[in-house]
């Protein structure tokens, strides 16, 4: 009997942990608007706020994401204290009040820090291939892999079809009629 509790608890736990985790479709679906949000007010394609959110948060679920909604792991000037299973953790990492937030500040990064402001300049809102190779040039990762690594998150789950280029929405209509 005392196995039967101990295996059904840790069932329930297990099911309760991973009920409480985004997967890559709810973190879309939740914030895709939000990105397409960004995209008209600041030109940042809004396949690379999702893309690189997804990546940097791990849809959401990192702790900074969790605790800070910091989806892109900026650093910010302070020390913030933030709990995880009722233990201070000091972080220098920024604190935003949503998600959005955190979108917001990324876009800004992208067009107002002297190292990125250039691809505003230089790339439409439909070339997020340019965006992500560009972002990583001038220092945003140290990766190397790292833009290939949101290109392959952009095209699995068809970010760019937010980026409301109407090639890549007749490629879509395409791809779903064969």
């Amino acid at each position: 009997m005392k196995k039967f509790v101990l295996l059904t608890s840790l069932l329930a736990s297990c099911l309760l942990a991973s009920a409480q985790k985004n997967s890559p479709k709810s973190y879309i679906e939740q914030f895709k608007e939000d990105a397409i949000r960004i995209m008209h007010e600041t030109g940042v394609p809004a396949s690379i706020v999702l893309g690189v959110a997804m990546h940097e948060s791990g849809c959401g679920n990192s702790a900074l994401a969790q605790h800070l909604n910091n989806q892109f792991g900026v650093k910010g000037d302070g020390h913030i204290v933030y709990y995880a299973k009722k233990k201070p953790v000091r972080t220098a990492y920024k604190r935003y009040e949503s998600v959005y937030d955190s979108f917001q500040d990324f876009a800004r990064i992208m067009t107002e820090r002297s190292e990125f402001s250039a691809l505003t300049e230089q790339l439409t809102h439909f070339d997020y291939n340019g965006w992500a190779r560009g972002i990583q040039k001038h220092g945003y990762a140290s990766d190397s892999k790292w833009s290939k690594r949101v290109l392959g998150i952009i095209a699995k789950y068809q970010l760019y079809l937010f980026d409301e280029n109407p090639a890549d929405q007749n490629r879509a209509e395409l791809a779903q009629n064969k």
